[in-house]
């Protein structure tokens, strides 16, 4: 989401108990949009963030490890050459914009002293870094914007630094409460209250305005009191960082808890708002990452799970036509037993009495007239066993092609839950090693799957689960006690997950746990309440021939548990 100009205000103001007053040692500029500050302050070394992306502009200290290109850009040597050992004496936010001012003094290359600005602007499309002298002129900037991209507002070299131009709504939080009614009570109620709060107030997000026209419900006249006690909240800087995950990747962020979705997501509170910052687009800029770099192998399974449905729709046609092979049969018997009276050679069909049907009823048989009765007989005995041959045939060729789409569907759900390099190492391996993939050359020796996750229950027990079909394969049939307990999501694709007790009895907070982490890691992570069946290692076989992770299980018992990404992180080992 965009960065909000109350979460920014927040944080300007935590920001400048940090950076006010440090020097600037380093200027790095890691990716095209994004600068790093190296800051070195009374609270020591630390890093400032400035990034000018469209998507996702912000500011915040951060502990994310950037690597840097060999030569830098042109604007990162101009800011070297500007900032370097340039004190930041103060940072502002003008008028609740989504704009910060860094303030910076220093020295030119005669040792007088300088006054510059570096302006951070998070304005949608419009968003920039751009730097001024003392004067307030222009010394250069991320995106240059001339009058043909914009005819209200340039944004160039020597150009005088004017701030973008204002919204006419006004800002919620600087008025009264009695203003704020007044302003409701002229209101058109034909408008929703979200988009009424979005078209008449400034500083509010669609997020923000959604969650306030929630927490009023069905009674839509309460919202000026619920816009009355955010106010107090902003006025009193009671903010709670907040990070909205769904199905544990990040989605959106908030300076107070979000309860709209309800149990369709989690939230997690942070010690601040550079924290959440930085973990947000540091999570979902991994998870971009990942899917970036499953893309191909996501489209070669499931191009190959696209071949094996087409197939299995082609062999169910074709199992429908050996159907009817009881009558080709049928039809070889009455002609056999007709055979005194049958007509001879050239004949198009013959009438005989179907003995196989209780009132014996005439029936007209079909009869190739180049051949004689008992070509005839003989043909249909042949078609009925070629039919009854390609049924038995067709079954199992079926019965493998769902098994490997089955797998397949698996596979996909691996990728989408990689969330590391060993992962897709493993996909990539167990996919060559099932002849999707073609061995790379010159690869490595075959390696082991990487290890599974740890988890311990709340009463102390070792949890394992697999985030692979390698992984599952080498938990269930190597790792695994005869003992111990194994969980498996009902009928739907997921981690094996195994609970370490070697035949001891297993306490009821860890059987709930561990089924709560099966259904996590599975593809019903966002269903709610799943039936989880969980049985000893012992009953769990793995059929020859088996593709990696697919096994059969018996003498198990059903539990029902629901996925909890905060209790999945609590017990990580």
């Amino acid at each position: 989401m965009p960065l909000d100009s109350i979460t920014l205000s927040a944080l300007a103001q935590e920001l400048r108990s940090s950076v006010v007053g440090a020097k600037i040692d380093k200027v790095q500029q890691p990716e095209r949009d994004t600068v790093v500050l190296s800051l070195r302050g009374q609270g020591g070394n630390m890093r400032l963030l400035l990034c000018g992306g469209v998507g996702n502009a912000r500011v915040h200290l951060t502990q994310t490890p950037y690597e840097n290109p060999a030569s830098p850009p042109m604007f990162c040597m101009l800011l070297r050459k500007h900032l370097v050992g340039a004190r930041i004496s103060a940072l502002s936010q003008p008028e609740r914009e989504r704009i910060l001012l860094l303030s910076l003094d220093g020295y030119d290359e005669l040792g007088l002293p300088t006054k510059k600005t570096l302006a951070i602007e998070m304005i949608g499309r419009g968003t920039n870094l751009i730097l001024c002298d003392g004067d307030g002129r222009i010394i250069d900037c991320l995106r240059r914007v001339d009058s043909e991209m914009s005819a209200l507002r340039q944004v160039l070299p020597g150009l005088i630094y004017r701030l973008p131009l204002q919204q006419s709504k006004p800002d919620p939080f600087a008025m009264t409460a009695e203003q704020r009614r007044a302003l409701w009570d002229a209101r058109d109620p034909s408008l929703p209250p979200e988009k009424w709060l979005l078209q008449s107030y400034s500083c509010l997000s669609p997020l923000v305005c959604r969650e306030l026209a929630y927490r009023c419900g069905e009674d839509a006249e309460t919202l000026p009191l619920a816009l009355d006690a955010l106010a107090e909240t902003v006025a009193a800087g009671e903010f709670t960082p907040w990070m909205i995950l769904e199905e544990g990747k990040p989605r959106d962020f908030s300076f107070f808890p979000i309860r709209q979705y309800g149990d369709a997501v989690q939230g997690e509170a942070f010690s601040s708002f550079s924290a959440l910052l930085d973990a947000f687009y540091t999570r979902r800029s991994q998870a971009e990452d990942m899917r970036r770099r499953t893309s191909a192998l996501r489209k070669t399974v499931k191009n190959a799970l696209d071949r094996a449905q087409r197939k299995l729709a082609l062999q169910a046609d074709e199992l429908k036509q050996t159907g009817k092979r009881e009558q080709k049969r049928r039809w070889g018997e009455l002609i056999t037993a007709n055979l005194y009276r049958a007509p001879k050679a050239g004949a198009d069909s013959m009438t005989v009495e179907d003995f196989y049907e209780p009132d014996a009823p005439t029936v007209s048989i079909p009869l190739d007239r180049l051949k004689t009765p008992q070509q005839n007989a003989a043909a249909y005995f042949k078609e009925y066993t070629k039919a009854k041959t390609a049924e038995q045939y067709l079954t199992r060729l079926m019965e493998e092609n769902r098994r490997a789409a089955a797998w397949l569907s698996s596979v996909l759900d691996e990728i989408d839950r990689a969330a590391s390099e060993a992962d897709i190492a493993d996909i990539r391996r167990e996919l060559t090693e099932t002849g999707y993939l073609k061995a790379r050359r010159g690869g490595k020796e075959r390696q082991r799957p990487s290890a599974p996750l740890r988890y311990r229950s709340s009463t102390g027990v070792e949890i394992l689960v697999g985030r692979s079909n390698l992984q599952n394969d080498v938990l269930t049939t190597k790792t695994a006690r005869k003992g111990d307990v194994w969980l498996h999501v009902q009928k739907v694709h997921g981690s094996h997950v195994l609970i370490r007790c070697d035949g001891g009895e297993v306490d009821a907070a860890t059987l709930e746990e561990a089924a709560s982490l099966a259904v996590y890691h599975s593809q019903a992570a966002e269903g709610g309440k799943i039936p989880v069946d969980y049985t000893r290692a012992r009953y769990v076989k793995k059929p020859a021939g088996a593709l990696p992770g697919m096994v059969v299980y018996t003498d198990y018992s059903t539990v029902i548990a629901a996925a909890d990404a905060a209790l999945a992180e609590k017990l990580k080992a």
